[in-house]
């Protein structure tokens, strides 16, 4: 096994200049500078790799990922082995601006017929629907849905797990920007964890799980968002948000048009060890982010475990709890609190300090070696449909009001 070395990066180093073009999206074509040199060498012998078929964890603004170049099959692969991911779960592609994603939808040279005559276009158009969302959302943790070129796709079809539809976004962080535009690679990557562990939102998490397993993690400090991204479908109408994520439902419903018809679909509320499932969307299959420890979810507004359960419920060694918005500190001398320390109030937790603490609080829990966990659910509307999803993925037992 190889040794993962680490390079620590300034993502403040790094800027994009908005598309000079009037009246485009200013990530269409954008230009990157970056203001120090150690910056630009690490990116580059990263960039490098990534060009000769290897992986590279690297932070995003919603979890660490694992990316590799969406083109090579070789280099795919890599993840599926490095993540122990099955390979039946499709993967999301990273672009660096507009134009590289058109590049993906009609590769270069691909030729078009327009009233009969054929011309050769370079680039392929993104369905006019997405126009709204991508205007309003991207760069960010927005992940959509695109059909794949008939002939020829640039991408691997490992990607798609062979689906007709492929998964793209463009992220906002500057690290995972910079890596698709210096590579000039479309990058695959799904959250850099061992398959089915919490997702990694700094970098220590990646090494505890990938340790030896890749070859580089860049290190560029905590997520901000800490959930991954939201998958929509806007191929069909009504569109359907396949996963939650960092953009709420509520916010795409509010662009209005065909967008206020948005649905979840049923699968991602449903029990993701349902076999039947044919993935489309990343994250909807497999049992996941789930810690060592069992995880028992409280339904919103179910009374904390009280002392005595909770000794009862570990018969052995310690019990964690997660408390959001309403269970009293302290609820059994073994609590390790880890959402929310005794000087906060627990209280005023809003959903996203909730979802950016989320994974990292069950692997504090984890590292503690606790037995069980109990986690106080959250309502869900806005970020709490995307944090209730994940813990009910993670939980072994879920208690409901009676």
């Amino acid at each position: 096994s190889s040794h993962t070395a680490i390079s620590i990066v300034d993502a403040s180093k790094i800027s994009f200049s908005p598309s000079p073009e009037p009246g485009t999206h200013p990530c269409d074509s954008p230009a990157m500078e970056i203001s120090d040199p150690a910056t630009v060498e690490a990116l580059t012998k990263a960039a490098d790799l990534l060009r000769r078929g290897q992986c590279v964890a690297f932070p995003t603004e919603t979890v660490y990922g694992l990316g590799a170049d969406a083109t090579s099959t070789v280099g795919v692969n890599s993840i599926y082995a490095a993540k122990q991911r099955p390979l039946d779960n499709p993967l999301i592609v990273h672009v660096s601006s507009l134009r590289q994603l058109r590049g993906i939808l009609a590769p270069a040279g691909s030729a078009a017929t327009t009233n009969g005559h054929t011309t050769n276009t370079c680039e392929g158009e993104i369905p006019e629907v997405y126009n709204a969302l991508i205007s309003k959302f991207w760069p960010g943790p927005l992940t959509i849905l695109l059909p794949l070129p008939a002939t020829d796709s640039p991408l691997s079809t490992s990607v798609t797990a062979g689906l007709p539809k492929f998964a793209v976004r463009l992220p906002s962080h500057p690290i995972a920007r910079a890596l698709c535009h210096l590579s000039s690679l479309p990058l695959a990557a799904p959250s850099a964890n061992a398959s089915g562990n919490p997702s990694p939102t700094s970098a220590s998490h990646v090494l505890t799980d990938l340790r030896n397993r890749i070859p580089l993690i860049i290190d560029g400090g905590p997520c901000s968002v800490g959930l991954e991204s939201t998958v929509v479908d806007g191929l069909r109408d009504p569109p359907v948000v396949l996963r939650p994520g960092g953009i709420s439902v509520e916010a795409i419903r509010e662009l209005g048009g065909v967008w206020a018809r948005t649905v979840i679909s049923r699968a991602s509320l449903e029990d993701a060890a349902d076999s039947s499932i044919i993935p489309e969307s990343p994250g909807m299959k497999y049992k996941h982010y789930s810690p060592r420890a069992g995880v028992v979810l409280y339904e919103p507004g179910t009374p904390a475990p009280r002392g005595k359960d909770l000794v009862r419920s570990s018969k052995i060694g310690k019990v964690g709890i997660l408390r959001t918005r309403t269970w009293e500190a302290g609820a059994g001398k073994l609590a390790l609190d880890s959402l929310t320390r005794e000087s906060d109030d627990a209280r005023s937790k809003g959903g996203g300090e909730i979802s950016r603490g989320l994974f990292a609080a069950l692997r504090e829990l984890d590292d503690a070696s606790v037995d069980v966990i109990h986690v106080e659910g959250i309502e869900e509307v806005l970020e709490g449909l995307a944090v209730m999803n994940r813990l009910r993925k993670a939980a072994s037992v879920v208690v409901r009001n009676v």
